[in-house]
């Protein structure tokens, strides 16, 4: 089993974009290939033609030319590094755009909580937790890493070949990421993960985040969940707009459903709402029963869960075929004023007796 310290690690370190993206590509290049087979298999499982994979990528990588050129530059940067095709890396990092166009069920995904303590003094500390829940075929191919020479350094996590799943950054403003899903959701837009990994190497405030995403022509459906030294929120990318959610008692829970009106009356079929808000459900009593959370590592509970409980901890039944066998591949806390990312493997009950890996942008 992988644990933090044999878990890659990947340092890149250039203002240019594509060399920043070569360095990471030739530190991927052993388990890239790897990375890249397991999502051909995935995609074959949600009856996705490879044409269509390519099509699709390349419609992306063209989204990106209009929207930030410099990102393309990067994923080009990774392929070159690998010793893949160009149009292989996008299909990596618009992997939900991909998967929105198939007409299979999804299963449900991970879950994230953020949230604002106000001490006694008045002073401020925010803090989150996720778990990150994906297909257990893909837990070798994901690391850590850090970027630097971007507008800020950042320090997160990633699958491999993508620019980012979520992190900090050095001006303090933090990201999760939760898939969603709409009606009209659809490939060839900017990646929602292209998306992620902007805001954390542009933006400096929640407020900042906020005018990037709403400048995404996304095609797919997301939840960012933004932290910064004062503020936490969480915020719904669609095709057919952006939608904020402020916290309820200084806490921010985000699932698989959309918690806005509007896209949540063209919600997706498929996404397994009732676990989804079963698990929102469950977090939210133990947030209005139990003590409020003071610190980061006070948050490793509220995702813990039993066998008979809504499935905050996946454990991933192997007896399912490919494209079936979800796990808890990670469990993350972010804090953005000090901006650190703690990351280990597994769920929260693991990583509360297991090792971290400590991160600082």
């Amino acid at each position: 089993m992988t644990t933090p310290s044999s878990r890659r690690h990947v340092v890149s370190a250039s203002n240019d974009p594509a060399e920043r993206g070569r360095q990471r590509g030739e530190q991927l290049r052993a388990t890239l290939p790897g990375a890249l087979e397991v999502y051909l298999q995935l995609f074959d499982y949600a009856q996705i033609a490879p044409g269509d994979v390519r099509d699709h990528a390349l419609r992306s990588a063209e989204a990106l030319d209009e929207w930030r050129p410099a990102r393309r530059q990067e994923i080009d940067g990774i392929a070159a590094g690998a010793g893949l095709e160009p149009w292989q890396l996008h299909a990596l990092n618009a992997r939900t755009e991909i998967l929105a166009t198939s007409t299979r069920e999804l299963p449900p995904e991970c879950s994230t909580l953020a949230h604002r303590a106000v001490a006694a003094d008045g002073r401020v500390r925010t803090f989150s937790i996720q778990t990150w829940d994906w297909h257990v075929e893909l837990d070798p191919f994901w690391h850590t890493h850090e970027t630097r020479g971007g507008r800020h350094d950042v320090a997160g996590w990633a699958e491999d070949g993508m620019l980012a799943k979520g992190g900090v950054n050095s001006a303090g403003l933090a990201t999760h990421f939760n898939i969603l899903g709409h009606e009209l959701d659809h490939a060839g837009g900017v990646p929602v993960h292209v998306v992620s990994a902007t805001v954390l190497e542009e933006a400096a405030s929640v407020d900042e985040a906020l005018e990037i995403m709403r400048s995404a022509p996304v095609s797919a459906s997301s939840a960012l969940t933004l932290l910064d030294a004062e503020r936490v929120l969480t915020v719904e990318m669609t095709s057919v707009g952006v939608f904020a959610t402020e916290p309820v008692g200084g806490s921010v829970i985000r699932t698989n459903h959309f918690l806005d009106p509007v896209p949540s009356a063209h919600e997706r079929a498929g996404l397994d709402k009732p676990d989804s808000t079963a698990r929102y459900d469950l977090i939210r009593s133990r947030l209005d029963h139990e003590p409020a959370p003071g610190e980061a590592a006070d948050l490793l509970p509220y995702l813990f869960s039993e066998p008979e409980q809504p499935r905050l901890c996946a454990v991933p039944d192997m007896s399912l075929a490919l494209g079936e066998r979800w796990g808890s591949l990670a469990t993350v806390l972010l804090e953005p004023a000090a901006r650190t990312v703690r990351v280990a493997d597994g769920t929260p009950l693991a990583a509360r007796a297991g090792e971290w890996r400590v991160l600082m942008a």
